[in-house]
This record gives structure tokens, sequence and C-alpha cells, in this order.
């Protein structure tokens, strides 16, 4: 059943609202550690972190290790992989040290936020404050939120593999798209509660219609953003705005079939996120630009600002971060601001819905 924040409810209107909006909030609060965690996550990648933990414990991994002996066996663990041979060799169990705490923060944010999400669903359940409608989104929520931290490990697994000291790009992008997915239907949902309505005004009519392809490009260049992430091919062609002197780079069609240029070619696929990168800047500016000369004060106008602007301003991170040759700081602020884009993006194409007709009478 589709949630509808219109649905007839048999609480008093003031109460509704009130539990409207304290659902809400906690979405937000939820979908706000799942931007966190996805900083959490860049950081991992970036300082070669996240093989550190070869056992996936979703209990027992709530820990640390307490003893010696415990960290000298995660140690040995670490050792057996290629990551350990081809990149790491002999440095020590306090280099371990060093990037076994992030990965374990990292997985630690990811049962908090379970937990973040669980407590407070069960309450308001229990109490009967959850909206009409709304309970097979939640469960929906929840779930993904148990796949995510399946994928994660499938991700991770990957990476012990004979011949790789990195996860696999397609699994890392499929972990990061549920991300996304995931803080994603949070966000709108959260927003369906706090602005039921659809009172975008009629000069927001013509602006749909170049809001959801904006969207669209959006998503497409984070993801892509993911296999270059995945590939490292942020190391290469690190000026701005030719790749090695040429617009395209040579090579952009080396591997057969085509379609492998696209997730397994270095220059395919920087290229491929430069472009969407550029078309998405390019369409949020003018969305931003229109919206801000025909729509009047409001939350549309508002949004479509704030998407131009931190579209402007991820886009100059990615420069900054391709031309520095992805220090970890600037790589990880640079996949940290594409979920705030994500966000700007949903509220604007929010604030935009096309007005439910009037039934006749």
């Amino acid at each position: 059943m589709p949630f509808d924040p219109h649905a007839p409810d048999a609480l008093p209107e003031s109460r509704a609202r009130r539990d409207r909006h304290a659902v809400a909030r906690w979405l937000l609060l939820v979908a706000g550690m799942v931007w966190i965690m996805v900083a959490l996550g860049g950081a991992t990648r970036l300082t070669g972190s996240g093989l550190s933990i070869m056992e996936w414990a979703p209990l027992s991994g709530t820990l640390p290790p307490l003893s010696h002996g415990e960290w000298q066996r995660l140690y040995d663990l670490y050792r057996t992989i290629p990551q350990y041979a081809l990149v790491n060799q002999g440095f020590g169990l306090e280099g371990f040290q060093q990037i076994f705490w992030l990965e374990w923060t990292h997985r630690l944010w990811g049962r908090l936020i379970g937990l973040a999400f669980l407590l407070p669903l069960v309450w308001f359940w229990v109490r009967g404050r959850v909206p009409a409608g709304l309970k097979p989104r939640l469960v929906l929520l929840f779930l993904l939120g148990g796949a995510q931290g399946a994928v994660g490990w499938f991700m991770v697994y990957s990476g012990f593999e004979a011949d790789r000291t990195a996860v696999s790009p397609y699994r890392l992008v499929v972990h990061l798209g549920l991300a996304l997915l995931l803080f994603g239907m949070l966000i709108w949902t959260a927003m369906s509660l706090l602005h039921p309505e659809r009172d975008a005004p009629p000069e927001a009519r013509p602006l749909r219609r170049l809001a959801h392809p904006v969207a669209g490009l959006v998503v497409l260049a984070m993801l892509a953003g993911g296999f270059v992430a995945g590939l490292k091919a942020g190391l290469d062609y690190n000026t701005y705005p030719l790749m090695d002197g040429r617009l395209v780079p040579a090579g952009y069609g080396l591997l057969q079939p085509f379609w492998r240029n696209l997730t397994e070619n270095v220059a395919a696929v920087q290229f491929n996120h430069r472009l969407l990168a550029t078309l998405a800047g390019l369409g949020a500016l003018a969305l931003a630009a229109w919206g801000a000369r025909v729509l009047p004060a409001g939350r549309a106008r508002t949004a479509l600002l704030a998407l131009g602007g931190v579209v402007a301003l991820q886009y100059g991170l990615g420069v900054a971060t391709l031309l520095l040759v992805v220090p970890a700081w600037l790589g990880t602020l640079h996949q940290s601001v594409a979920v705030g884009v994500l966000a700007a993006a949903l509220a604007s194409l929010h604030a935009l819905r096309r007005p439910k007709p009037v039934a006749a009478a």
C-alpha cells in the first residue's frame, strides 16, 4: 500500500500533524546518519581501510579486540590477503590498528543506524503514532537497511580474491547506489510528512520538465563517480578541462565489447563522470536561474537556488580533487557533498510536484 499523507486519519488533525512531524524528524535524523555513513565509507576506501576486518560478525563484531592475542589473530588474517602482500607488507601491528579503527567505526555506525531506526519504529508503532498508510514503507526501509549491511560484506569479500588489492567496482557501485536509495527514500518520506500539500505555484509547471532530467543526471553522475572510485580512475588524467591534451581521451573505446569501457576503462570512466557532472551542473544552474526569475518566494524557489549552489560547490570540489590527485580528505568531502546534491535535487522535485486534480462535485 503506497503512503498517502492525505489518507483519512481517525485522530484529530492537530494530533495527526504532531505525529507526522515527529516521525519526519526521526526519519531526517536517520537520513543524517546515513549521510555520515557515506562519508565514512569514502574515508575507508580512500585510506585502504575497508579490507582490514576479514570477518562479518554482526553481533560479536560490535566490540573491538580487547586483548593482544585478539589483535594478533586479526592481523594474521589480514596478512593472508593480497592487499597486505602488495600494498602494506611489513607495516606491523601498529599500522594494521590504524586502518582497523576506521573500518570498525564504519561498521559500528551502521549498527547504530539500525538501532536508531528500529527502536523509534517500535515505539511509534506500539503507541499508534505511525501515520496512516506509512507502516509498509517503514518496514521496507528497515529491510533495505539490513540489505545494505549484507551488500557491504558482499562488496568487502570481493577484495579478498587472489588478484585484488581493492573491492570490485561493480559491488562498490551497488553498495553506494543502495545507500543513496535508502537516503533518498528517507528524505522523500520525511518531506511528504512535513509538506503533504502540493502547493507549487503555477509558474512551476514548465520547470518540472527540466527538473526531472536534471535529477536523473545527478544520480547518473554519482553512480559514474562510484566507478571512478572503484577503478581509482581519479589518479590518472589529473588535468582539467582536457584529458592528456584531448577533450575525449585516447583509448576511450579500447576494450571490447564496447560496453566494458563504461565500467572498466579508466579513461572512459573518468570522461563519462566529467561529462555527466558537467551536464548535471549546467542543468542545475539553469534551473536555479530560471526559478529565481519566475518563481515567487517560497519552498520551490529556495530548493532550486540551493540545488544550484550545492552543485556548483560539488563541481568545484570535483575539479580540485582531480587536480590534487585525490587526497583522502578532499575525496571524502567530495563524496559527502554528493549526498547533499541528491538531497537538494529531491527537495526541488518535491517542491515542484504537480498539484492533484480537484475532484468534480
